[in-house]
């Protein structure tokens, strides 16, 4: 059984057909990558994934768990983590703060026994800070872990989400564009993570990304979108070398 599947995946807003009949299987512990000219529909497929959008026709499953009709938090609690395009973080709060969120899930106790830190909130606290400071630690952020997000560099704002992702416990790990306006050092330290959280966190991953280069070096897999329909699907050199993949990126002669 693969860690995802999608099956004959549609949506359409309007008049526009943003996907049709997409069809692809996650493998566990794969790093899959899903690529596209812009506007493609990549986005909108994570999006269906998470719960935000409902397709017109098609099935999403989690292991044997369907995924459609469910919630965002639904889907959050049975292992779907994401990060963001644009940084989704709690701007005026600490770096720890921000991955304590993504440990929400797993807080039993009440409003007053946490306000009062009783029963078994304490234990509760100890834990999950713990799984916290892994994290911090995991992604070399020791020395920002009580800055304030808003006072950081692009670079480690981004570690963070990825951060907070983490802190989930997710099945599978969706990222969106992890690699967006970073700089040569920041892109490697980025992609450097990504493979450590698949290989040592045996993690599996969706990503999307317009950096070819990355995608190319780390992808186990890779889909083509482009017009809400799948145009390929293999290893890196096999994409690198299909016609209608060249030709969605730079077009026809």
């Amino acid at each position: 059984m693969p860690a995802l599947e999608i099956k004959d995946l549609s949506i359409h807003f309007g008049g526009i057909q943003a996907l049709n009949g997409v069809t692809l299987r996650v493998e566990e512990n794969q790093l899959f990558g899903l690529i596209g000219p812009n506007g493609a529909g990549k986005t909108t497929i994570l999006n269906i994934i998470n719960g935000i959008y409902r397709p017109s026709s098609g099935r999403v499953f989690l292991g044997d768990k369907d995924l459609i009709g469910l919630k965002p938090h639904e889907v959050a609690k049975i292992g779907v983590a994401r990060t963001f395009q644009n940084i989704e973080l709690f701007k005026n709060m600490t770096v720890i703060d921000n991955l304590m969120l993504g440990r929400h899930q797993f807080i039993r106790s009440s409003i007053w026994s946490g306000a009062l830190f009783l029963g078994n909130c304490l234990s509760e606290e100890i834990l999950n800070r713990d799984r916290v400071e892994e994290i911090i630690e995991f992604l070399e952020i020791e020395s920002y872990r009580k800055k304030v997000v808003r006072t950081l560099p692009y670079g480690i704002q981004k570690r963070v989400e990825l951060g907070r992702a983490l802190a989930m416990n997710p099945k599978i790990l969706l990222l969106d564009e992890p690699c967006s306006g970073m700089n040569t050092e920041e892109t490697e330290d980025m992609a450097r993570f990504i493979l450590d959280i698949k290989e040592e966190m045996k993690i599996t991953l969706m990503m999307i990304e317009h950096n070819m280069e990355v995608v190319m070096d780390i992808a186990d897999r890779i889909c083509v979108i482009n017009f809400g329909i799948k145009i390929a699907e293999g290893n890196p050199g096999e994409i690198q070398k299909n016609p209608d993949v060249i030709k969605a990126y730079l077009g026809e002669d």
